[in-house]
């Protein structure tokens, strides 16, 4: 087994949130604009002081997404990183427990398979600290009671209305299947890690309603969002340099904040992807360390 350090882990974690913030994203916090009330300070401080206890080994899986959103409200004092920690604590857990020997999604499912009813518990607890936007009640595993399955179980029962929620019950398809992919390859195109960012966000956009917003308006935006986004994902396609892009992405950031839409699962899933292209680059050792500092 090739073993990762915590701080090596940490030092990933940081890198992902910070690549993402380096993205335009319309409707999200990035460098380029901020919005709903948070700003980038507030995003980097999140990733600062979440990722010791998002990484730390004493702590099993709910527990370490307990502690991190804790961490997160005592430095920040909003929301600024849930959906982030439920989707990346698996992936990193899964290479503490399994190294680099296998592939990643591989260990991934095996830390879904192993999840417990008292990790349910912690995660249940975090969601009501957190007080995520439009979270409803549901008739099974309702957050404001205790839990009585596993986390993965959970999240089954909560797949068909949240994106986040349906990656544990998928090993993570959404990711692995389509996000990682179009990252990888628009960055083999342009080499700029905060480009192919954008084209994973405005890419999952396009085959998926963000249920984050979902829960706070319904379906009404939907065709707005998609319509919008399928412009951003065509002109990126079709660009040699995506920073020309950058006019038409802040005229769209400002429709969105202005009607606070705040995309904020195809965000989450963002950063998960840019964390598994950063613990799929490991293996290459000091190189990768330095090269996840370019966000250019």
């Amino acid at each position: 087994m090739t073993a990762v350090s915590q701080q090596q882990l940490m030092e990933v974690f940081r890198k992902a949130c910070e690549i993402e913030l380096q993205a335009f994203k319309p409707g999200n916090v990035s460098v380029y604009a901020a919005g709903h009330d948070m700003t980038i300070d507030d995003f980097r401080s999140s990733a600062e002081v979440s990722a010791e206890p998002l990484t730390n080994p004493r702590y099993t899986l709910g527990e370490k997404i307990y502690r991190a959103v804790k961490a997160t409200r005592e430095a920040v004092g909003c929301n600024t990183n849930l959906g982030i920690l439920l989707l990346c604590a698996p992936l990193l857990q899964a290479v503490q427990q399994h190294g680099l020997h296998a592939p990643l999604r591989k260990s991934l499912a095996s830390v879904l398979a192993q999840t417990t009813v008292m990790d349910a518990e912690w995660v249940f607890r975090v969601i009501s600290l957190a007080s995520p936007g439009g979270l409803g009640r549901a008739e099974q595993q309702d957050v404001a009671a205790a839990a009585t399955v596993t986390l993965t179980e959970a999240m089954r029962l909560a797949a068909g209305r949240d994106r986040i929620a349906a990656q544990y019950a998928t090993n993570y398809k959404d990711v692995f299947e389509f996000a990682i992919l179009r990252y990888n390859n628009q960055l083999n195109r342009w080499g700029y890690r905060k480009w192919a960012a954008v084209a994973v966000y405005a890419g999952l956009l396009c085959k998926f309603p963000d249920t984050h917003i979902e829960r706070k308006y319904g379906k009404q935006f939907n065709e707005l969002i998609r319509t919008r986004m399928e412009m951003v994902d065509n002109m990126l396609l079709q660009a040699e340099q995506p920073k020309l892009l950058e006019d038409t992405l802040y005229q769209i950031d400002a429709e969105f904040k202005k009607l606070r839409l705040n995309p904020g699962s195809s965000a989450d899933l963002t950063v998960t992807t840019l964390l598994v292209a950063c613990l799929e680059g490991l293996p290459a050792g000091s190189e990768q360390a330095k090269s996840i500092n370019q966000f250019s």
